[in-house]
C-alpha cells in the first residue's frame, strides 16, 4: 500500500469539497485554499522521495491488480511534475489572497482552484488510458469555468476557442482509446505497451499513434492548432492565467512523452519526424507571434507555445540526452512561466493596464520588481547562468549530436528571438520614463503594502526557484537524467506495473 501515490489526487479534492461546504465564509476558503495547496506540496516532496527510493510507486485501487483494475504509477517523471503542480498551486494559492475579488470567490473560484490541481495531478499519476482522458475531462471542466468567471465579453470570446479546440482534443483522444482498446483488449498502459510489442503489422499501431499525436498536440499548444492558447490566456484574473500557463499544456507534453516512450516507440521513424517537424514550426510560430505583440500577457502567452516546442524537440530526437534536455526544460520552463504571468500582475495592479505602449517607468518606482522580472525573463531566453540555459545547452547539444541542423539552427533563432520580446517587455514596462498623462490616464485603485507584499512573495519564492536551478545545474541534470532513464526503458515501467507476467 503506498497512500503517497493517491494523496496527490485526494488532497485538492477534499480540499474542494471543503472549501464549497464553506461557501460563504470567504476567510475560510482562502484559508483552505493556501491550507490545501501547502499539504499538496508536502505529499507530493514525499512521493518524489519514494519514486527516488523505489523507482516506481504503484497503487491498485480496491485491490484489483492491473491490468484489471484502476492503477496509478508514479515514476520520476511523474513525480517531478506532481512536485512542480505543488509548487504552482501553492504559489498561486497564495498570490491569489490580494488578487482575487469577491465576486470571482463568491463563484466558486477556490472549489474550482482545487478541482484543476486534482485533474492535473489525476493525469500525471495514471497507468490506465482511459482514466486518463477522464482526468483530462476534469482539467477542461474546471478551467472553462475559471476561464469565463467574471463573465467579461474577452474571457468569453477567448473561452468559445479554448473550449472547441479543446473539445475536439477529447473527441480524438475517445476515439483512439476506442480503437486501441478494440485492438488490444486492455485500457492499462502497461498492459498496452505489452500488447503492442506482439502486434506485427503497425500501420493500423502508426495511425492510431498519430491520432494521440493531434489530440495531445492540441493540449500542448502545439503548430497548427496552438491559436486556443494566445487567445484564452490574456482574458482572466492573473492568478488564473499563471495557472494555466504553468501547468495545463505541460500536461499535454506529459501525455505525449508518456505514450511516445512507453507505447509508440516501435516506428520512430515515423512518429518521432512528425514530432520533430512540429517541434519546429511550433517554435517558429510562437516566437514570432510573440514578436508582433505589444500587450504584456500576449506575448507571454505567445511564448508559452514556442517553448512547448522545445520539449517536443527533446522528444522527436528521442536520444538519452535528448531526453534528458526535454524534461528538464519542462522542469524550468514551469516555474519561470508561472513567475512571468504572476509579476505581469503586478505591474497591472501598480499601473492598470497590460498595454506596453500605456507603461513605464516600473523599474524607477519599484527596482524590486524590475530584478525580479530579469530573472525569469533571461531564463527564458537561455542567458547564464540560469536555469533556461543549461536546458536550452543540453537540447542544442543533443541536436547536433543527433545531426538534425535545421532543428538547431532554428533553437538558436527561436533563443534569440525571445530574449528580443523579453528586451522589448524591459524597454517598454520597467526602463523608459513613464508616459505623460495625455487626458486619459488609467485609474489605478490604492494598493497596500500587506497586499503587495502577498504579491510579490510567490515570486520572490519562483525566481529563488530558477536561480537555484541555475546555480545547481548538475543536481537537476542528474535528476532528468535519471527519469530520462526511465522513459528508455519501458520494460521497467511494464515490470513494475504488471510483475513478471508472461
Amino acid at each position: 500500500m503506498s497512500p503517497e501515490v493517491a494523496l496527490p489526487i485526494l488532497i485538492p479534492l477534499t480540499a474542494g469539497a471543503l472549501s464549497m461546504a464553506f461557501w460563504r465564509s470567504r476567510m475560510m476558503q482562502r484559508l483552505i485554499g493556501v491550507a490545501g495547496t501547502a499539504a499538496l506540496l508536502a505529499v507530493s516532496i514525499w512521493l518524489f522521495a519514494s519514486v527516488q527510493d523505489q523507482g516506481h510507486v504503484i497503487m491498485n485501487a480496491g485491490g484489483w491488480a492491473a491490468p484489471f483494475g484502476i492503477t496509478l504509477v508514479a515514476d520520476l517523471l511523474s513525480a517531478i511534475m506532481v512536485v512542480l503542480t505543488g509548487i504552482i498551486g501553492f504559489a498561486v494559492a497564495v498570490y491569489s489572497l490580494p488578487t482575487i475579488g469577491r465576486g470571482h470567490e463568491t463563484f466558486g473560484y477556490y472549489p474550482l482552484l482545487h478541482l484543476l490541481l486534482a485533474g492535473v495531478a489525476g493525469a500525471f499519476l495514471t497507468g490506465d488510458i482511459f482514466n486518463l482522458y477522464v482526468w483530462f475531462e476534469v482539467m477542461l471542466l474546471a478551467s472553462f469555468a475559471l476561464l469565463i468567471l467574471g463573465g467579461e465579453r474577452a474571457q468569453m470570446e477567448g473561452a468559445i476557442k479554448y473550449v472547441t479546440l479543446n473539445l475536439l482534443s477529447s473527441v480524438i483522444f475517445l476515439s483512439a482509446i476506442g480503437l486501441l482498446y478494440g485492438m488490444l483488449g486492455t485500457l492499462n498502459m502497461a498492459d498496452i505497451a505489452r500488447r503492442v510489442a506482439l502486434v506485427e503489422d503497425n500501420t493500423l499501431i502508426d495511425i492510431v499513434a498519430v491520432m494521440f499525436m493531434i489530440s495531445f498536440g492540441i493540449k500542448a499548444a502545439a503548430f497548427p492548432l496552438f491559436f486556443w492558447l494566445p487567445a484564452a490566456y490574456h482574458t482572466p484574473p492573473v492568478a488564473v492565467s499563471a495557472l494555466f500557463a504553468g501547468l495545463l499544456t505541460k500536461v499535454g507534453v506529459y501525455a505525449l512523452f508518456r505514450v511516445f516512450t512507453l507505447i509508440f516507440n516501435q516506428s520512430v521513424d515515423f512518429t518521432h519526424e512528425i514530432l520533430l517537424w512540429g517541434a519546429a514550426l511550433t517554435m517558429l510560430t510562437g516566437v514570432l507571434g510573440a514578436a508582433a505583440q505589444f500587450e504584456f500577457r500576449r506575448i507571454l502567452s505567445f511564448h508559452i507555445v514556442s517553448q512547448i516546442g522545445y520539449m517536443l524537440m527533446g522528444l522527436a530526437l528521442f536520444t538519452p540526452l535528448a531526453l534528458v534536455g526535454g524534461v528538464f526544460y519542462i522542469l524550468h520552463h514551469i516555474i519561470v512561466k508561472t513567475n512571468l504571468f504572476l509579476i505581469s500582475g503586478v505591474v497591472h495592479r501598480l499601473k492598470g493596464t497590460h498595454d506596453l505602449k500605456r507603461l513605464g517607468g516600473v523599474y524607477k518606482a519599484w527596482p524590486l520588481l524590475g530584478v525580479l522580472f530579469l530573472i525569469p525573463a533571461l531564463s527564458l531566453a537561455g542567458v547564464p547562468p540560469l536555469s533556461g540555459f543549461f536546458a536550452k545547452f543540453v537540447l542544442i547539444r543533443a541536436s547536433i549530436e543527433a545531426g538534425e541542423i535545421t532543428i538547431t539552427v532554428i533553437a538558436l533563432l527561436v533563443g534569440l528571438l525571445t530574449l528580443y520580446s523579453m528586451t522589448k517587455i524591459w524597454a517598454e514596462v520597467f526602463w523608459k520614463k513613464a508616459p505623460d498623462d495625455d487626458g486619459a490616464a488609467i485609474k489605478v485603485s490604492p494598493l497596500s503594502q500587506r497586499h503587495l507584499w502577498l504579491m510579490i512573495a510567490p515570486i520572490l519564492g519562483l525566481a529563488a526557484c530558477t536561480v537555484f536551478i541555475g546555480l545547481n545545474g548538475q543536481l537537476l541534470y542528474d535528476v532528468a537524467e535519471a527519469a530520462a532513464a526511465q522513459l528508455l526503458d519501458p520494460q521497467g515501467y511494464i515490470d513494475a506495473v504488471l510483475g513478471e507476467q508472461p
